[in-house]
């Protein structure tokens, strides 16, 4: 797939790591083989736990992160990311659109939270505002 110049990730001198966080194995491959093609570099993480154990929330520019997870919730992770003082902007993916949490994460500094299915241009807008710290 071609990205076009207008939708191609932001240049930088280095491309913006973005790590997605999710349970599901499938979207663990899809997301960061699409993220890949909109030009930034991905990581891929079964669990918040896994996330936190691997060295890379330092490293991390943007989070994609699944809110129903077994173990660390993506809200849980939100607020442990604040407690250890690491400033990530994050994009929730759920599949419950309706999820009454979703205004109270937006308030906690969440750029954005995308109902599943969501578009690859819906991705590619929040996570570009996530990184350009319009959340």
């Amino acid at each position: 797939m071609n990205i076009p110049a207008s939708r191609a990730a932001p240049r930088r001198a280095t491309r913006a790591r973005v790590c997605v966080v999710d349970d599901d194995e499938s979207v663990r491959e899809a997301l960061p083989d699409l993220l890949g093609e909109f030009g930034y570099a991905t990581r891929a993480f079964a669990s918040a736990e896994e996330f936190l154990a691997s060295g890379a929330v330092a490293e991390t520019d943007c989070l994609v992160l699944d809110m129903a997870m077994p173990g660390m919730t993506g809200p849980e992770l939100q607020l442990e990311l604040k407690r250890l003082g690491h400033a990530v902007p994050i994009v929730f993916i759920t599949a419950h659109a309706d999820d009454p949490a979703v205004p109270r994460l937006l308030r906690q500094g969440a750029v954005a939270c995308l109902p599943k299915p969501f578009s690859d241009t819906a991705l590619f807008q929040a996570v570009n505002a996530a990184l350009r710290g319009q959340g």
